[in-house]
């Protein structure tokens, strides 16, 4: 494997997915999908504590997840990127597929006959 490859997947590892390895963080990207928020209305829209809320956010802010913009008194949060909910839609996906597998194995083992020794 390239030096060049083991750096990228270290950056990816540092910046992305240690942005995305807590589900409170990743709902509050798709609330964002939707629309620009604050900290307060996110709060309500997610019924999660403000203080949780802020906590994710600077997370997401210090790995350029997300982007922080006054507006007078309020600072409005939107994604860097949209392609991180793309991201996140592939491996739902990903996760639905194995889910189905699985599924579909435990059919099949429950219907099968146990064999006798």
């Amino acid at each position: 494997m390239s030096k060049v490859l083991r750096d990228e997947i270290n950056r990816l590892h540092a910046h992305v997915c240690s942005g995305l390895a807590d589900p409170i963080r990743i709902l509050i990207l798709y609330s964002l999908a939707e629309s620009k928020f604050n900290v307060t209305e996110l709060s309500k829209t997610l019924e999660i504590p403000q203080p949780t809320i802020s906590r994710h956010l600077k997370v997401l802010r210090d790995r350029n997840i997300v982007a922080a913009e006054r507006e007078g008194q309020s600072v409005f949060y939107s994604l860097q990127d949209h392609r991180i909910i793309d991201a996140l839609e592939l491996l739902r996906g990903v996760l639905a597929g194995s889910l189905e597998n699985q599924g579909i194995l435990a059919q099949s083992a429950a219907g099968s006959p146990i064999s006798e020794k």
